[in-house]
C-alpha cells in the first residue's frame, strides 16, 4: 500500500494544501485536482512529474508563470529559470520537516482518509512553528 502526496506550499515553504493519490497513479491527477485552488503568484515551483503542456498552459492562463523543468523524453526542450528553481529545495524540506512525525514516515494508517487527517495535523504544527 504505497500513496503520493501532492502539496503547495507558500514561498516560506510552509504547506497550505495537499490531495493524496495512490502511488501508482501519474502527477497529472495530483496537479488537475489542485490546480482550481492554487493561491494567487507569480511562480510555480515544480519537478518534472508535472510537466504537460495542458498544466503550463492553464498555469499561464491563470497567470502564474510555471518553472517546471522538462521531462527527458521531451523532444523539445522547456526553458524554466534554473536559479529560481533552486528555491524547489523549500518544498522538500517541508517534506522532510512531515516525515519527522513517525505516524506519517512509517504510514501507521490503512485508511487514506486517517492518513491525510495526520498529515493535517503535522501540516497545522508545521505552518505555525
Amino acid at each position: 500500500m504505497n500513496t503520493k502526496l501532492h502539496a503547495v506550499t507558500d514561498t516560506s515553504g510552509r504547506p497550505i494544501q495537499f490531495f493524496i493519490t495512490a502511488g501508482q497513479v501519474s502527477d497529472y491527477t495530483g496537479a488537475a485536482a489542485l490546480l482550481s485552488s492554487l493561491p494567487n503568484a507569480e511562480w510555480l515551483l515544480a519537478d518534472r512529474g508535472y510537466d504537460a503542456d495542458w498544466f503550463r498552459e492553464a498555469l499561464i492562463d491563470m497567470g502564474i508563470t510555471p518553472c517546471i523543468p522538462g521531462r527527458k523524453s521531451r523532444s523539445k526542450t522547456i526553458k524554466y529559470d534554473k536559479r529560481r528553481y533552486k528555491r524547489r529545495n523549500r518544498i522538500e524540506r517541508m517534506f522532510g520537516r512531515l516525515k519527522d512525525w513517525r505516524r506519517i514516515s512509517t504510514r501507521y494508517d490503512r485508511c487514506p482518509k486517517v492518513f491525510l487527517s495526520a498529515i493535517a495535523l503535522a501540516a497545522t504544527i508545521i505552518f505555525w512553528l
